[in-house]
């Protein structure tokens, strides 16, 4: 279920309330006159999740957005009969649907360039450096946990399957120049630890057994980068977010960008410019297969959609 907090003008409220005569709603309350800023009134529900594109959208064309506020809150632990009944008499499936204005939200917060994303991925590019330096797979492990990159890449697909442009704009610049900035730095501390000796060529250019694929793109690590972002979209738009640390750990974006440091650092092309493929690689193919899994949901859940209105035009029973 779903915790739908509404602030409505007055002029507003009756016909939100019109929109909330469905049967996937329970425990509506009405609080006339109770909200300030804006000045209108409070409403609250209890959603089942199956139906929340289609009540939010309903709300979405009222303007109560523009007007007021529509709030959306995922309900952790529910005890209601008339809650259960809800849902099961809404078509679909809540583990299953996908509420677009929590992941598009999701997107949006996530595409933002701030010092905290740029902060880990550097902290991650850092640890990826040393991780490669040690030849040290816990350590490169470690820092593709660490990496926040898989937000803006997943943003990529929702912008396009929800054609936000803005949100393309956002998500590039932050995957851009959060990898130029977080190289650049580590570029600079990998320059220093080889002039106090702490980094050899050698360390970087022979043999390195553990770490070695970081820079040898092939088949398997498009196929892989596909399948981790399948399996990281539908983490994030399931009611059942699992799965995003199976993800972080399947591709190496973080340790190939820590690879490009490295390899400016100690002058050798061939390992700038196989990492900066396989970077290439996996950041295409997680796109790309985002994008594929956010259109194929969108795509089933309008028939879930139709499914509905087929269903709320007959009278109202358990099914």
């Amino acid at each position: 279920m779903l915790h739908l907090r509404i602030l409505a003008p007055a002029t507003l409220t009756d016909p939100v309330l019109e929109v909330l005569d469905d049967d996937a709603v329970t425990g509506l309350v009405v609080l006339r006159g109770a909200a300030v800023r804006p000045a209108g009134d409070l409403i609250t529900a209890q959603l089942a999740r199956e139906a929340a594109n289609d009540v939010i959208q309903r709300l979405r064309d009222l303007r109560v957005h523009q007007e007021g506020s529509i709030e959306v809150e995922q309900v952790g632990t529910w005890l209601s009969r008339s809650g259960f009944e809800a849902e099961v008499r809404t078509p679909g499936s809540s583990s299953d649907s996908v509420v677009w204005a929590q992941v598009a939200q999701r997107a949006y917060d996530e595409s933002e360039l701030n010092w905290t994303y740029l902060s880990f991925l550097t902290l991650a590019i850092v640890i990826a450096s040393i991780a490669i330096v040690t030849d040290s797979q816990i350590l490169t492990v470690g820092a593709m946990v660490l990496g926040p990159e898989f937000g803006p890449i997943a943003a990529l697909g929702v912008a396009l399957v929800r054609r936000r442009f803005v949100l393309l704009r956002l998500a590039l610049r932050t995957l851009v120049f959060g990898f130029v900035a977080a190289i650049g730095v580590t570029i600079v501390l990998a320059l220093l630890a080889r002039a106090l000796g702490w980094i050899t060529e050698a360390q970087v250019t022979g043999p390195r057994p553990a770490t070695a694929f970081i820079y040898t793109p092939d088949k398997w690590s498009f196929i892989v980068a596909v399948v981790a972002g399948a399996a990281g979209v539908l983490s994030i738009t399931s009611a059942k977010s699992l799965g995003l640390a199976g993800v972080f750990i399947s591709v190496t974006t973080v340790p190939a960008a820590g690879n490009i440091a490295l390899g400016v650092a100690v002058a050798d092309g061939a390992t700038v410019w196989g990492s900066v493929a396989q970077l290439l690689v996996n950041i295409v193919g997680m796109a790309v297969a985002g994008w594929l899994t956010l259109w194929l949901q969108q795509a089933l859940w309008s028939r879930v959609s139709v499914r509905r209105a087929k269903h709320l035009a007959v009278p109202r029973r358990m099914v």
